[in-house]
């Protein structure tokens, strides 16, 4: 029980963070308006957009040296221009989704492995980019502690300034602990684990690196703001610093809201919240979402270019096959996800770009009933979007149709709504990125997969009777005709009853849309007989012992399975249909995650190494005995059949002893 908490602990900490945030914001500025927002961003100087623009581009090339630096420290130096295309794909994606060093993983197995990195210095590449940032965030939050402790916020408010020093005296010494204890050894043993420490010079410029990356990029925002009085730079820095912390604690995609309201928090004391705002929406501007889009255009790009030949000279029968592989790796997920995200906050956001327009030059009853939707319809298919974005992270085929509909009628609404043409173009085209990928989205989601029970019949009509009572009272109606859901909530003009009302008629509704959109259990078939005749009939020979069969979503492919202490290992590369052989390595991780294991495959062959790497394992060249032959460098790896796919550092002690068993299946047998 105390391991399921844990496993989910992430995740609450990211609610009740951004419950804090919508609290203090209801809280401390209420008074705040969409119409003094809008002035306030078109009061923004050009020539400071341009300055921050650069410090953009400038704070984007500094984080390409992260990845310089790790091909260095894993041992293998990728060309610049690579790392470069690397490092901008994987941070543009990490930034915008949060759990950076997991998003940014799937990109860089992806190019990295291509380029001939080993999975496991591609690991490395991945720790040393997600170390860099926190020994930058170190220095600087440090120097803030010691030279403005009260700009941090609340915290520098509410805590004594010895205590703030001594934070500050702490981060420091753990920099200078990582440097002195890489000058003394070459490897530090930690939670179990053996971590190789790089050079202390590297060390060195490593700290540098991310402490002018960390520095430059508060300089993005820090340009966007007018000069206030009592404000200097360190002081913004001590603010930037703690509300990009809360952001990736709370692991919401880009930290949205938690940063946000960190950063109204810690700076309103010097300047308006609608200025501050300003300048928070134009750093999302250049910062997340412009960089994504590039990144998720190049990436996909680069796809076209690798797959492009092997798609040419597949038969015409299996080109569609081809085309739906591009959708394996994480990244396309991800991206998907995140470009559903931004869609969502933009909806949401409709009210600061425009006021409530005019139906009457459609149809006079057609007028009545759109002029009812307003700007509500749009922002709740926004909220609605942010719930799917959720379900697409975890692959639910009901979430791909549900946003790609969801996508197009917010489409339809802002053109009815006379919304600038961008708005519509926009997300029409979110719509048709999404479309192609329907076979990276394989999960079936409770609401068709479950049984007709409370799980599914309460959430179901929870739905419908919220929707029926925002639309029940007249009231409702006049206030939501006018404004969006959020506004309502947030309004300070309306009865508290009122504002209650929508406010957990909405949750609720979210709340409800996520029960029947959330995944249901995957399921296998447990071994006997028929497992073994059905494998069979898949023209492979069945092992002499296994724990199941887990099947792919067609069911024409399927692995069997062993559970191995804490890793559930597959039997062999999935057997069957080609179309299907990749979701059930995907069903494979997902049952092993749900059992709280980690997946693995014995005897894996060459052709399928690329959708494992996407799954963050290690491929191990076997030897005639059946046994690793150790990294997979090893000059005899190239030439080996098959391979011991698993995550090498830490599952490899556990299986070793059971390798000999399964290259004489007549032994295991007889056990």
């Amino acid at each position: 029980m105390l391991k399921r908490w844990l496993r989910h602990l992430p995740a609450i900490l990211g609610v009740v963070l951004l419950i804090g945030a919508i609290y203090v914001v209801q809280k401390e500025f209420r008074s705040l308006k969409i119409e003094d927002i809008a002035r306030a961003l078109e009061g923004i100087p050009r020539e400071a957009l341009a300055i921050s623009f650069g410090w953009t581009l400038l704070s984007y090339g500094i984080l390409t040296f992260y990845d310089r630096l790790g091909t260095y420290y894993a041992g293998r130096p990728v060309s610049y221009g690579k790392v470069a295309f690397a490092s901008f794909c994987a941070y543009s994606l990490a930034h915008n989704l949060g759990f950076a060093a997991v998003s940014g993983a799937a990109v860089r197995y992806r190019l990295y492995a291509h380029w001939g990195l080993t999975p496991l210095q591609i690991a490395k590449v991945v720790a040393f980019c997600s170390l860099t940032f926190g020994l930058g965030g170190m220095v600087l939050g440090g120097i803030v502690l010691f030279v403005e402790p009260e700009a941090v916020p609340f915290f520098g408010q509410h805590l004594p300034t010895w205590v703030m020093y001594a934070i500050g005296l702490l981060l420091w010494a753990i920099v200078a602990a990582y440097i002195t204890l890489s000058r003394m050894t070459p490897h530090l043993r930690l939670f179990g684990h053996e971590i190789e420490l790089p050079g202390w010079r590297m060390a060195i410029v490593q700290v540098m690196l991310a402490t002018v990356d960390v520095a430059v990029t508060a300089a993005i925002v820090h340009a966007l703001l007018p000069e206030a009085q009592g404000m200097n730079y360190i002081r913004f820095l001590g603010v930037y610093v703690a509300s990009y912390t809360a952001g990736l604690a709370a692991n919401i995609p880009g930290g949205i809201g938690v940063f946000d309201t960190a950063m109204l928090l810690g700076l309103s004391p010097y300047m308006d919240p609608p200025q501050i705002v300003g300048a928070i929406v134009v750093f999302r501007l250049y910062y997340y979402i412009i960089p994504l889009f590039l990144a998720g255009g190049l990436f996909a790009g680069n796809e076209i270019l690798l797959r492009g030949r092997s798609l040419l000279k597949a038969p015409p029968g299996r080109r569609g096959v081809a085309v739906a592989r591009w959708s394996e790796p994480d990244f396309v997920v991800a991206a998907v996800t995140g470009a559903v995200g931004i869609c969502g906050a933009l909806l949401l956001g409709l009210g600061v770009l425009q006021h409530r327009p005019d139906f009457s030059w459609i149809d006079p009853d057609f007028g009545e009933v759109a002029s009812q939707a307003g700007e509500f319809a749009p922002s709740l298919i926004g909220a609605a979007l942010m719930v799917c974005a959720i379900a697409l992270s975890q692959r639910v085929t009901l979430a791909w149709g549900l946003t790609i509909g969801l996508l197009l009628l917010a489409a339809a609404f802002t053109v009815v709504q006379g919304q600038p043409v961008w708005i519509p173009g926009l997300l029409v085209l979110a719509a048709l990125l999404i479309a192609p990928f329907r076979s990276a989205f394989y999960r079936h989601a409770r609401l068709l997969t479950g049984k007709l029970d409370a799980s599914v019949v309460v959430p179901l009509l929870t739905l419908i009777g919220c929707v029926l009572a925002l639309v029940a009272n007249e009231k409702h109606v006049r206030w939501l005709a006018d404004n969006s859901w959020w506004e309502v909530v947030l309004s300070p003009e309306l009865s508290n009853s009122l504002r209650a009302t929508v406010a957990l008629a909405v949750l609720l509704a979210l709340l409800a849309l996520w029960r029947l959109l959330r995944p249901g259990r995957v399921g296998y078939l447990r071994w006997g007989a028929e497992a073994r005749l059905r494998y069979a009939s898949l023209g492979t020979d069945p092992p002499a012992r296994a724990d199941g069969i887990i099947w792919g979503e067609a069911e024409r492919a399927g692995i069997p399975f062993r559970r191995v202490g804490r890793v559930m290992l597959g039997l062999g590369d999935p057997a069957g249909a080609d179309s299907d052989r990749v979701s059930a390595i995907w069903r494979l991780r997902d049952l092993a995650r749900q059992e709280g294991l980690t997946p693995a495959i014995w005897r894996a062959e060459r052709g399928l190494l690329k959708v494992y790497a996407d799954l963050g394992l290690a491929a191990l060249p076997l030897g005639p005995d059946g046994m690793p032959l150790g990294d997979a460098e090893d000059e005899e790896g190239p030439h080996a059949t098959h391979y011991l796919v698993c995550r090498a550092e830490r599952d490899l002690s556990t299986l070793l002893p059971l390798l000999p068993q399964l290259d004489h299946p007549e032994q295991a047998a007889a056990e």
